[in-house]
C-alpha cells in the first residue's frame, strides 16, 4: 500500500509538472499574439490594402484563430507586402520613432526564440527562424516568423496537454486499482467478525444446550425418560454443529475466490507499476537528456551549473568549461543529408565520454555544441584534456557515398570564479570559442 500511495503522489507531481509547462507556453502563446497585434498596429497607414490585410489579420489574432487560418492570412499578408513594394519600395530612410518600435519589437521576438532554443533543442525551425528574424525588413517578414513561432509553441503545448492526460488516465487507473483493494481488506473484515459472530452463537447455543440437558438429567427419574432427553439433545447441538460447519464452508470457499481474485490483481498491479516505474525512469531520462546522442541535454547544465556556481561561492573544488563546436557541420549536413550529421554527433559525444572521467559532466546544448564541465583539476590540467578530447574528434574517421569526410571541433575554454554570476563564464568561453573560430577552427582556446 505504501508503494502505491507512493507512485500515486508520483503521477499526481508529473501531472503538476505538466500542467505548470502547459501554463507557461499558454502565457508564451499569449505574448506572441500580443506581439502581432502591435505589428498589426505599427504597420496601418502604408497602403489601403495592406491596411486591409492586416485588419483581418488582427481581429483573427483577437480571436485565437487556429495556425491553420493564420498561415493562410500570413501568406496573404505577405503577398499584399510584395505587391505594395513593387507599386512603392518602402523609404530606405525610416523616422527615429518607428525605427525604435521596430528594434524593439525585433527584440522581442528573438528573446522569445532564444527562450525556445533549449525547450526544443532537436526542433531545427528555431535557429533557422532566428537567422531569418536577423535579415528581415518587413513587417510582412516578421509577421511569417511569428506565425511559424505561434506553430511551434502551440504543437509542443499539445504534446504536453496530451502528456497531461495521459498521466491522468494512469493515475486514475491506479486509483481504481486501489479502490479496489480497500474493498477487499473491507469484505474481509466483514467476514472475519461475521464468522467471529457465528462462532460466538454456535459456541453460546451448545453450552446452553449442555446445561439445559444437566440440568434435565438431574430432574429425570426413569431411564427412559433420560435417554430420550440425551438423545434429543445430542441432535440438536450435531444440526446447529453442521449448520455452522456449511456456513464456513461456503464461507471459506467465497473468502478463497476473493483471495485468488485479489492476488491476480495484485500480480496485474505489480506488473503494471514496473512498467509505469520502467516509463517513468525513460521519461525522466528523457527529459534530462539528448535523445540523439545520449549525453545530457541543456536544461540538465543550466541545472548543473547553477550547483556548481552555489559550490563556487562557498569555495570548493575549481571547475574548467569547456564549449565546443563541430568545424563546418552545416556543409556535412547540406552534403550528405541529417543522418550522415547525426552519425558525426554521436560519434563525437562517445568520443567526448571515453576521454572523461566518470564524475565530468558533457551535454548537448544545441544543434553542433558541445559543453563540458571538468570539477577537480587544474586550468593546465583542463587545457591538456581538452587538447586530447581535440585530437580524439580529429581522429575519428568517416565516409559518406564513399567520400572520407574529415570533422574536427574548436573549444573555448574557461575556469569558473567565484565571482562569476549569470552567464559570465560561458560567455567568456562563448568569446573564446569565436576566437578559434576565428583563427583558423580545430583548435582549443582559453581565456
Amino acid at each position: 500500500m505504501s508503494e502505491a500511495a507512493d507512485w500515486k503522489q508520483k503521477y499526481r507531481d508529473s501531472l503538476l509538472e505538466m500542467e505548470s509547462e502547459e501554463k507557461r507556453w499558454r502565457l508564451t502563446e499569449q505574448a506572441l499574439r500580443r506581439l502581432v497585434g502591435r505589428l498589426c498596429a505599427a504597420g496601418m497607414g502604408v497602403d489601403p490594402q495592406l491596411d486591409d490585410e492586416l485588419i483581418t489579420l488582427a481581429a483573427a489574432n483577437r480571436r485565437n484563430a487556429d495556425t491553420t487560418e493564420l498561415e493562410k492570412l500570413a501568406e496573404s499578408l505577405t503577398s499584399a507586402v510584395v505587391a505594395v513594394d513593387a507599386v512603392a519600395p518602402v523609404p530606405t530612410v525610416v523616422l527615429p520613432a518607428i525605427g525604435k518600435r521596430w528594434d524593439s519589437t525585433c527584440a522581442a521576438v528573438a528573446k522569445i526564440l532564444q527562450c525556445l532554443r533549449p525547450v526544443l533543442p532537436e526542433e531545427a525551425a528555431v535557429p533557422e527562424l532566428i537567422g531569418r528574424l536577423t535579415k528581415a525588413n518587413s513587417d510582412g517578414e516578421l509577421a511569417a516568423i511569428l506565425t511559424k513561432t505561434e506553430e511551434l509553441v502551440r504543437a509542443h503545448s499539445d504534446a504536453i496537454a496530451s502528456e497531461r492526460l495521459q498521466a491522468a488516465a494512469l493515475l486514475a487507473d491506479v486509483t481504481t486499482r486501489l479502490e479496489e483493494m480497500a474493498g477487499y481488506l473491507s469484505v474481509s473484515g466483514d467476514e472475519a467478525r461475521s464468522h467471529f459472530s457465528d462462532t460466538v452463537s454456535v459456541n453460546d447455543d451448545v453450552v446452553n444446550r449442555v446445561r439445559d440437558l444437566t440440568a434435565e438429567v438431574n430432574s429425570a427419574t426413569e431411564l427412559r425418560t433420560l435417554q430420550t432427553l440425551v438423545t434429543n439433545s445430542l441432535e440438536v447441538v450435531t444440526r446447529k454443529v453442521l449448520e455452522f460447519r456449511s456456513r464456513e464452508e461456503k464461507r471459506l470457499a467465497e473468502q478463497t475466490d476473493r483471495t485468488e481474485g485479489m492476488r491476480l490483481r495484485v500480480a496485474d498491479l505489480e506488473r503494471e507499476t514496473l512498467e509505469l516505474q520502467s516509463k517513468l525512469n525513460q521519461e525522466k531520462f528523457g527529459a534530462r537528456h539528448d535523445p540523439l546522442t545520449l549525453v545530457a541535454n541543456r536544461k540538465s547544465f543550466d541545472e548543473r551549473l547553477a550547483q556548481i556556481m552555489l559550490g563556487q561561492a562557498q569555495g570548493v573544488l575549481p571547475v574548467a568549461m569547456l564549449l565546443w563546436d563541430l568545424d563546418n557541420f552545416k556543409l556535412i549536413n547540406d552534403s550528405y543529408g541529417h543522418r550522415a550529421g547525426d552519425r558525426v554527433l554521436k560519434s563525437v559525444a562517445t568520443c567526448f565520454l571515453s576521454g572523461l572521467r566518470a564524475e565530468d559532466f558533457v551535454a548537448r546544448i544545441g544543434g553542433e555544441e558541445f559543453i563540458i564541465l571538468l570539477t577537480g583539476l587544474t586550468f593546465a590540467k583542463a587545457q591538456q584534456i581538452a587538447e586530447e578530447l581535440r585530437l580524439g574528434v580529429a581522429a575519428l574517421r568517416f565516409h559518406f557515398r564513399g567520400t572520407p569526410i574529415r570533422v574536427t571541433a574548436s573549444c573555448g575554454l574557461t575556469e569558473l570564479r567565484p565571482d562569476d554570476t549569470g552567464n559570465a563564464a560561458f560567455d567568456r568561453a562563448d568569446a573564446a570559442l569565436y576566437r578559434a573560430k576565428h583563427n583558423g577552427k580545430n583548435q582549443c582556446v582559453p581565456v
